[in-house]
């Protein structure tokens, strides 16, 4: 390779000059390279045991930037790797001669479907940075902004938090006021809890009687007249009947209780400066700018309500109170955009809704997502969360993707076009091209009765909570998602087992599910904050109750599983006694309107699990202890053994996967999907990925396709 030498202060090759030049006269975007005191801020990984051999970042603002990185690279035989904002643990993100950074194309717009159900193709929207409008409305955010932002994604990141899922959870968690994650390590052996537990009143907060659940199924035919005289399409199979008279609303709609004095309650905790979900936080200290609505609706009701935490106990709230118009909406984003971004647009941007308590109503329509923090690709690789039993995996939401090849072409790939790549692109994503900009489908979401029930880690009782999770569970209706995890608990305290319920609706549907789970007497329960809140601050719970550190070693595997009997129960709690502080292990209940889906490429038979199992694992930089991988490894590979099916979804896919459980994830549908990897990507290009082959089709070891690590 002409022009790669060795940077004269370190052991890492440098572009040349000629280089150099050469690529920042390539792209509209920024370039950094190594040396350059900003090329850290975006080679540095999540994961602190991935080591970044690369030559330089690049910050495309579209795809035809994309496409002359990837020429750029073929012609001077160097490799790419894509990172997306999220935090693949794995550092395929960063394992390229060249990062290409998409955070820049951060676009992003919401449309309602159009009479006959259909929407505006991307190909139709106005190009990155004009001025144009179209159905789909103007872009949030122009391309001459981001070509003269010199703001890096760190930066960024302060600006946003993860505590306001909960700043009850957020004190219980972090009792000494600091959000830094194990800022205060706990010793390898756990002890047992020290403190009270908080005795905590669950503020009432107002209920409606009606309420919606929309499957992908329903149709968008039905017209509706609204009191402006304008046909609007709306759910026809599901909500049509039943959507009340506005005088039976009156009738049954239950009136708000008493809003809380909420005047003196204690503002969230202030995070670290190098905690990797600070992007996450909206702290008193440092609030987050608001999120600029391109909605005339929105902009027309008081206080920005939709994104406020407090819009539920606000005299305002008209949310609890609106019936959808339209089963669900379309969503077009930049590769850039992360989720918690993507749902901070949608709590800005509602769509027109009916107010059962007259007048005009509006609801935030939201994309089914894993939970805070994932970045884009989630859309790619599966993606399962809050509204995965409702709606389906993320993948399985895409309804149009602009992808850049591994030659460089600009594609748009649907249902209609290029359709085996379609296939393969929801699962496999990232080995078979750069997607540049995405449009999925949006739902509904007025409210959901969610939060979290935390018990102490006790060895001799949790098989009977997790027992009694399992099957107060069974059966339960698509609306409900639910997990129970075992985790690390307060700084120098005991472990402990968290049941985290989001049920998608008010509290008067969901309370049921809530009293069935919280009647487990075998423990004392130090906090139940289960309640009515926004989607959007539902997204940080996993993150709050993670509580992740940047530089920490991280470590991840998942499984999905037929079943949870009881031997597999006993012979998990006792194996998470023994791992050390940092280990978080889950069981997520899985089913529901996964199965619904099977044109891509995640095979039937591992949406049909009962449930995901994920161990996720993190340490300090500096500790050294081989438990922190063996114990997941064991856990995982030997006593889930007997009710695994498969490879776990592809978005959970960690460092060091044995390449028959890469393969595992696609079952059946593996050989399929080689032979649409040939006719793509025949070289395998993008080889930083989780793709276990090279370019003769031959299985290679994760070494040789993934970064080193400083320490495994």
């Amino acid at each position: 390779m002409e022009g790669i030498s060795l940077d004269a202060t370190s052991i890492f090759p440098s572009l040349s000059d000629v280089l150099y030049q050469e690529l920042r006269s390539t792209i509209s975007g920024d370039t950094y390279r190594r040396g350059d005191p900003s090329f850290l801020d975006y080679a540095r990984m999540f994961n602190g045991d991935v080591k970044v051999n690369a030559m330089a970042v690049v910050c495309p603002l579209d795809a035809l930037d994309v496409s002359q990185v990837i020429l750029f690279c073929r012609k001077h035989s160097i490799s790419a790797s894509v990172k997306a904002g999220g935090y693949g643990t794995a550092g395929w993100a960063v394992g390229g001669d060249i990062i290409i950074d998409l955070y820049k194309i951060a676009d992003i717009d919401i449309e309602p479907p159009a009479v006959d159900g259909s929407f505006t193709s991307i190909r139709d929207m106005p190009a990155l940075g004009s001025k144009g409008k179209v159905k789909a409305g103007p872009l949030l955010l122009d391309r001459s902004d981001a070509a003269t932002s010199s703001k890096r994604r760190r930066e960024d990141d302060n600006e946003l938090s993860y505590d306001l899922a909960s700043a009850t959870v957020s004190d219980f968690l972090h009792p000494g006021g600091s959000s830094a994650p194990f800022a205060d390590r706990p010793p390898a052996t756990r002890r047992k809890l020290e403190f009270a537990a908080p005795t905590l009143g669950i503020p009432q907060m107002s209920t409606y009687s009606a309420t919606s659940s929309s499957s992908q199924n329903s149709s968008t035919t039905l017209l509706f007249s609204d009191s402006l005289g304008s046909s609007i399409p709306v759910l026809s199979n599901l909500l049509a009947s039943n959507i009340p008279s506005m005088d039976d609303a009156t009738t049954d709609l239950a009136l708000p209780s008493p809003l809380p004095d909420t005047s003196s309650k204690s503002p969230p905790c202030s995070s670290s400066l190098d905690d990797p979900f600070s992007y996450l936080d909206d702290t008193s200290n440092n609030p987050a700018p608001p999120v600029t609505s391109t909605s005339r609706l929105a902009q027309s009701m008081p206080n920005a309500l939709f994104a406020t935490p407090s819009f539920l106990e606000s005299s305002t709230n008209i949310l609890t109170y609106a019936m959808p118009i339209y089963s669900h909406a379309f969503m077009t984003f930049g590769a850039g955009k992360r989720q918690k971004e993507i749902d901070q647009f949608s709590a800005a941007n509602p769509l027109e809704a009916m107010s059962l308590a007259g007048g005009r109503g509006a609801v935030p329509y939201h994309v089914p997502s894993a939970a805070h923090p994932v970045g884009s690709a989630i859309m790619i690789l599966g993606g399962f969360g809050f509204l995965g039993r409702l709606h389906g995996l993320s993948s399985d939401n895409l309804v149009e993707a602009e992808v850049v090849l591994a030659d460089g072409q600009i594609i748009l790939v649907n249902h209609n076009e290029h359709p085996d790549l379609w296939w393969a692109l929801r699962g496999a994503g990232p080995a078979f091209g750069i997607v540049t900009r995405y449009k999925a489908r949006a739902y509904p979401v007025p409210v959901v009765f969610a939060g979290n029930l935390i018990y102490r880690f006790h060895r001799a009782t949790a098989p009977s909570l997790i027992k009694h999770f399992r099957d107060c569970v069974k059966g339960a209706p698509r609306e409900l998602y639910a997990n129970v995890l075992l985790t690390a608990g307060p700084a120098g305290q005991d472990s402990l087992v968290v049941i985290q319920m989001c049920y998608v609706g008010p509290k008067v549907k969901g309370q049921e599910f809530l009293q069935a789970i919280s009647s487990w007497d075998g423990e004392r329960c130090l906090l139940n904050e289960v309640d009515e809140k926004s989607f959007l601050h539902q997204q940080d719970s996993v993150a709050q109750v993670l509580r992740g550190k940047a530089g920490n070693k991280w470590f991840i595997r998942s499984a999905l599983i037929s079943s949870l009997p009881d031997n597999i129960v006993n012979k998990t709690v006792l194996q998470f006694a023994d791992t050390p502080v940092g280990c978080t292990w889950l069981f997520e209940l899985a089913g529901g309107a996964l199965v619904d889906f099977e044109d891509n490429c995640i095979p039937k038979a591992q949406r049909q699990a009962s449930f995901t199992v994920a161990a996720l694992h993190q340490w300090d930089i500096g500790f050294q202890d081989p438990r922190c991988v063996h114990s997941a490894e064991e856990w995982i590979a030997e006593t889930l053994a007997p009710v695994t099916l498969g490879g776990p979804l592809p978005s959970f896919l960690g460092r060091q996967e044995p390449p028959g459980r890469v393969i595992a994830c696609y079952g059946e549908n593996w050989a399929r999907l080689c032979e649409v990897k040939k006719k793509y990507d025949p070289d395998n290009f993008f080889r930083n990925s989780f793709w276990p082959l090279n370019a003769e089709g031959e299985i290679i070891e994760p070494e040789e396709h993934e970064p080193q690590h400083i320490e495994f």
